[in-house]
């Protein structure tokens, strides 16, 4: 909506109209020609956030508190898909897209000190683009931008050896991930790969890729890799059999050893105990009998 205010002729020869949602244009009228024109204004700086697939996330939106708060928040990257809505005190979700439905919060309790924030919870690869927060109170509104990523960390690389061919995979990946072979120790060999990447119903990618190792070179360790912006993982199999899956299961090994040990430990002590005890309570009682046949 357009409200104009009184004409003020400035050098240009452009009256300029106040506009209650400036998004990434204004509208300007020419007192000169009579016309209307586009004023370009740019864009508030965009906010990153990093979310994790089917994880909780914070989208981050702040203004100046006040009464009468109304709040919006939108989808921009097909149409204007509305995400929440507050106003009159309470959510009002009438036109929220189903998609979000029963996965969009407010923090109730800090709207009247200028929190906004979105939570949203079980984060879908589609939840992924540009979102504008658009709060507003009687002082006023402000907009603001987030762009929302959604990450699907590698989880867990599968490294097999069937007859002479060597298949690594992972699955539940985003976004697309990368998938590449070394020797350990390090070589010149060169391989011949076969690498497929699939897509899920929840657009999540599933990759894999195989090759022959080299006959010759008995002592060498092939490792995959598979790696994405938010993460890496690499296995490496070598001609015997012996596999190895990184660092972390190593200290998770290191620390059962640990405590099934400290378990042995214990039962020994308890069993010590226990024996002490019954070897006093039969002296004790030894004592008893002794003393009853003297009498």
């Amino acid at each position: 909506m357009l409200e104009k205010q009184p004409d003020e002729q400035e050098d240009d020869g452009v009256l300029l109209c106040h506009v209650s949602d400036v998004g990434d244009f204004s509208v300007g009228y020419d007192s000169c020609t009579g016309s209307e024109v586009v004023l370009l204004v740019p864009d508030v700086a965009d906010s990153e956030v990093s979310c994790v697939f089917m994880e909780s996330c914070i989208l981050p939106c702040s203004f100046q508190g006040g009464t009468d708060v109304v709040i919006h928040w939108v989808q921009l990257t097909v149409g204007h898909l509305v995400v929440h809505s507050f106003y009159h005190n309470q959510d009002q979700l009438g036109h929220q897209v189903q998609r979000f439905r029963d996965r969009t919060s407010l923090f109730k309790d800090q709207i009247s000190r200028g929190n906004a924030s979105l939570q949203l919870t079980g984060v879908e690869v589609q939840d992924q683009g540009r979102y504008k927060c658009h709060p507003s109170t009687i002082r006023g509104n402000k907009d603001s931008f987030i762009n929302l990523k959604v990450d699907a960390p590698v989880d867990e690389v599968d490294l097999q050896q069937v007859e002479n061919r060597t298949t690594c995979s992972s699955e539940g990946i985003y976004p697309q991930p990368e998938l590449t072979w070394s020797t350990s120790p390090p070589s010149n060999l060169t391989f011949k790969k076969q690498t497929e990447v699939q897509k899920t119903e929840q657009l999540l990618y599933n990759i894999s890729s195989s090759l022959i190792p080299s006959d010759t070179d008995t002592d060498v360790g092939y490792s995959c890799t598979v790696s994405t912006r938010r993460n890496r993982k690499r296995a490496t199999l070598f001609k015997s059999g012996k596999l190895t899956i990184g660092r972390d299961v190593v200290v998770i090994i290191i620390l059962a050893v640990v405590v099934a040990a400290a378990v042995v430990v214990a039962l020994v002590l308890h069993c010590i105990k226990k024996k002490g005890q019954w070897d006093t309570n039969n002296t004790s009682l030894n004592q008893r009998l002794v003393r009853e046949v003297e009498t």
